[in-house]
């Protein structure tokens, strides 16, 4: 019951973000996010006997997004909100490391300065920066459109995975990992990601008319994104579906090797915030890269 009424409050007012909050305020959200599932992995690691750079870390989140959120590009110039992040993601992967490293010479202990470093950069790597990309992607022509998309499809295979993983589930997908997964579930799953983002595409115009209608949307969001081709439809779900299965369980890894079950208790009945984006992490990457090609073909 605290599960879905925990869903019956956080979808409304995640989807009302995505349609209504300008990109600024949209990549504001998204950073509070970041900084709370660093937070999360932060807590996770320790259990490894490994302490990251707790500050350190979540000031690294930030400065990834307020760079996204200041630099100057206008957020109906596809090109250039690409270049903002790639800026962004170049001065991070380059810095990031060194400047960790420095923070480590003030440790009294040298030994842990190295374990602590990485552990911070790579919490950059897995949490930041697939939602910097989602923030990113709001900002492009139908940004919204492409966003709902996402949502529906790793909400929708993360159903089907779960109900009917219950109902047929015999066979373990991964039951070191993840005891609880069947390949009945992560077919279902599978084929219902598929079938639910060919009725996103399908009827996106009905879609988005309802939305203009009720005042969530306005134009200017380039809501109204022309169709793909059916055959691209069917890959690109595939692997959002793919990307995120494999995104629960990296951290169910995660979790097992550190011997906890969740990655906190900020939501009743979904545990952390890290247990809620996990799918998440690794497909927003899926459909930026999508997003992008599009934009630079």
């Amino acid at each position: 019951m605290k599960r879905v009424l925990t869903a019956i409050v956080l979808i409304p007012l995640v989807l009302l973000a995505v349609f209504r909050a300008p990109a600024p305020l949209f990549a504001a959200i998204v950073a509070v996010v970041a900084v709370l599932a660093a937070r999360e992995f932060v807590d996770l690691v320790k259990h490894y006997n490994v302490t990251p750079f707790r500050l350190p870390t979540y000031v690294g989140v930030v400065l990834l997004f307020a760079g996204l959120i200041f630099y100057p590009v206008a957020a109906q110039v596809p090109a250039l909100a690409l270049e903002a992040l790639f800026v962004i993601v170049f001065f991070a992967a380059v810095f990031g490391t060194f400047a960790y490293l420095v923070v480590g010479m003030l440790r009294r202990d040298l030994a842990t300065s190295y374990p602590a470093a990485a552990a911070s950069f790579f919490a950059i790597g897995y949490t930041a920066l697939p939602l910097l990309l989602l923030a990113n992607l709001r900002q492009q022509w139908a940004g919204a459109f492409l966003i709902l998309y996402l949502f529906l499809v790793v909400w929708s295979g993360d159903t089907f995975a779960y109900y009917i993983g219950r109902a047929i589930g015999r066979h373990k997908m991964a039951p070191r990992v993840s005891p609880g997964k069947s390949w009945e579930g992560g077919v279902a799953s599978f084929l219902g990601s598929i079938g639910i983002g060919v009725l996103v595409f399908n009827y996106a115009q009905p879609i988005s008319q309802a939305l203009l209608t009720a005042h969530l949307i306005d134009r200017s969001q380039g809501f109204l994104a022309p169709t793909p081709p059916l055959a691209q439809v069917v890959v690109l779900s595939a692997l959002i579906n793919v990307a995120a299965q494999l995104g629960d369980l990296v951290e169910s890894l995660l979790k097992r090797g550190a011997g906890v079950k969740d990655s906190g208790a900020l939501l009743p009945g979904h545990g952390g915030m890290l247990d809620r984006i996990d799918a998440l992490l690794f497909a927003v990457p899926v459909l930026w890269f999508y997003a992008a090609l599009r934009v630079l073909a």
